[in-house]
């Protein structure tokens, strides 16, 4: 049966194949709305914090309303852009050639977003967006997935994910167990995998996403003994805030937007990239193959690129922006440093998410493929 398995990226690249010729030539009018799936903090109109704001003077200066949904994991994403219903989604490596494979996205022409030539070098023909030469989104923002910890149990930054993933005893005397979370996402057995590359490297693990079998039994081991650790495994971002100053959690791999919230708030939170290294997220912007609004669609997507968005978005989620001009133009609120500060040189430190297919580098069918890690990764929560 494994031979007949056909990877994403060749599902793919049949889809962009067939879809290429059916690419927006040229825009009409402004429809008067568009709808986005999009992560958390990531389109701010001032409601949570009036200095972050990138979505007022786009409607008024486009006509085109921005409505949000929110979305917690890459497969809400996927869930909610399979049923429809909105124009455009901020989605994730593990999430993006699930949409192109499947149908759901429509390829973009860059002709149409003068601002393309702006976008890093190292985005533009990324291989989570990109297949065989069509593009299917507009480059948003990335960065790393960061251990967040408390400063009052941690007086010195911890220097490995163990603390997260094996029972020991912290540096305020008391053992982690009960007091760190993990990610309620499958995508978390690539963080296992990375903490084995380090640990394990009997395994011979080259990539978080492509595990054979036995790579693939070990993450899971190291997985249902962390399941005996967590207080909780987190989706959404402001629970796990509320975790951290309310239920005594201390520890927990997340992203930069809860750390900088809650350091805001006066909280002994801080972040580090342990030794064994991190894994992360590139996003892109992201057309439904029936978006009702893709007039409204570019002219989003130009206005990410060309806006405060890049700039001040960096400083909100302490990511690193798409368009590296938005790091010193003086467009918003970010600097070349906060950029630095943020892992802009890190780029190739960073295992970016992207979908586990079974055909991989390590030979037709020898890697375990994304709906095992979906089944599986179900089993560890419930125990099993």
């Amino acid at each position: 049966m494994k031979s007949l398995l056909v990877s994403t990226t060749a599902m793919a690249m049949v889809v962009a194949n067939a879809a290429a010729a059916d690419m927006i030539t040229e825009l009409g009018a402004p429809e008067g709305q568009v709808d986005i799936v999009a992560w958390p903090g990531y389109i701010e109109r001032g409601e949570t914090d009036p200095a972050f704001d990138w979505v007022t003077k786009f409607e008024e200066a486009s006509g085109c309303k921005v409505n949000v949904k929110t979305a917690n994991t890459s497969d809400e994403m996927v869930a909610l852009m399979n049923e429809g219903g909105f124009d455009l989604v901020t989605a994730s490596g593990d999430a993006s050639l699930r949409l192109v494979a499947g149908g759901r996205v429509q390829p973009v022409n860059t002709d149409l977003i003068p601002s393309w030539a702006t976008v890093d070098d190292r985005l533009k023909d990324a291989p989570w967006h990109t297949v065989d030469g069509v593009h299917y989104g507009t480059p948003y923002m990335w960065g790393p997935n960061v251990l967040m910890y408390n400063t009052t149990v941690f007086p010195e930054p911890p220097t490995s994910w163990s603390v997260v993933f094996e029972e020991q005893m912290l540096p305020d005397g008391q053992s982690n167990k009960g007091r760190v979370q993990a990610y309620d996402g499958p995508i978390h057995v690539a963080d296992a995998a990375q903490y084995l590359m380090a640990h394990k490297p009997e395994l011979g693990i080259t990539s978080p996403y492509e595990l054979n079998e036995d790579q693939y039994a070990a993450a899971l081991d190291l997985l249902r003994g962390q399941r005996e650790l967590v207080s909780r495994y987190w989706h959404d971002a402001f629970i796990q805030m509320d975790d951290f100053k309310n239920e005594g959690v201390v520890a927990s791999g997340s992203w930069p937007f809860q750390v900088n919230l809650l350091a805001s708030e006066g909280q002994p939170i801080a972040s580090t990239i342990p030794s064994e290294g991190a894994t992360g997220w590139a996003d892109t912007t992201m057309m439904h193959v029936n978006a009702a609004h893709p007039n409204c669609s570019y002219l989003w997507m130009e206005h990410t690129l060309s806006s405060n968005l890049q700039s001040d978005l960096s400083v909100w989620f302490g990511a690193v922006p798409s368009v590296p001009a938005a790091c010193s133009d003086g467009r918003g609120m970010q600097t070349q440093e906060g950029c630095d500060a943020n892992g802009l040189a890190d780029f190739e430190k960073i295992h970016f998410w992207t979908t586990p297919v079974a055909n991989c580098s390590q030979g037709e069918g020898a890697c375990v493929p994304y709906y095992r890690w979906v089944s599986d990764y179900i089993g560890v929560i419930g125990g099993r």
